[in-house]
């Protein structure tokens, strides 16, 4: 457990500093000396090296040593990978790309949730949203509940590929509510929340997609907003 954890700190460590740009201007190190400048077994370092090429982050070439890889070749949708480029400076093009990625998802996603009309996952999603609603009078965390409002509704998809959008998903909202308090002093629209619930509840597929069209947009208008005044 000892040797788990310290892999994970070093991990966790490494990753940050390769996303936020630690290694723009020099070489990543070698593995004796990580070892060395991090105190712990080349067992650990090589683990965690392990990890991070797995996530897209490094290279590993024969003669050539340990190497940076382009953000191209990153695997954005590695909860760890989408959790360290949110410690870089708040980015009004990430939030913009998180928000073009949701706009093309979530909506086909309420449309799917709509047809399927299961009843025990339309159940989850009345619960978060009962949740926003507790949220607004401070019996619930208002991120939190957002949150599960959207995650129910990919997972009443089901369809097993939107449901593994639930990570991006999680980090956009966490990105896009920080940016509507600080633009607008909000974090969510129950009327329009509800409207999607509504819709998914009658089994109205483009009444759902419409809303969730509709809630997205807003946060996207806002984007362009503040894109223009920068």
């Amino acid at each position: 457990m000892i040797g788990r954890n310290l892999t994970y700190a070093m991990l966790d460590a490494l990753g940050k500093e390769i996303v936020t740009g630690g290694y723009n201007d020099r070489p990543f190190p070698t593995e004796a000396e990580l070892a060395r400048q991090h105190d712990v077994s080349r067992s650990v370092t090589r683990e965690a090296v392990k990890m991070l090429t797995a996530k897209g982050l490094l290279t590993a070439r024969p003669r050539k040593g340990t190497s940076v890889q382009p953000a191209s070749d990153w695997n954005l949708f590695d909860p760890d990978v989408l959790r360290w480029l949110l410690d870089r400076k708040f980015s009004l093009l990430l939030l913009r790309q998180f928000s073009e990625l949701r706009i093309a998802v979530e909506p086909a996603a309420a449309a799917l949730a709509a047809r399927a009309g299961d009843p025990d996952r339309i159940a989850a999603i009345a619960a978060g949203y009962e949740r926003m609603v507790a949220a607004e009078v401070g019996d619930d965390d208002p991120l939190e509940a957002d949150i599960a409002f959207h995650i129910a509704i990919l997972e009443a998809s089901a369809n097993p590929f939107y449901a593994q959008f639930r990570d991006v998903v999680t980090t956009a909202l966490r990105t896009s509510i920080r940016f509507t308090n600080r633009f607008k002093g909000r974090t969510a629209s129950l009327p329009q929340h509800y409207d999607v619930l509504e819709a998914i509840e009658r089994n109205d597929p483009e009444a759902a997609r419409a809303g969730m069209v509709a809630l997205i947009a807003e946060v996207m208008t806002l984007i362009s907003d503040a894109e223009r005044k920068a």
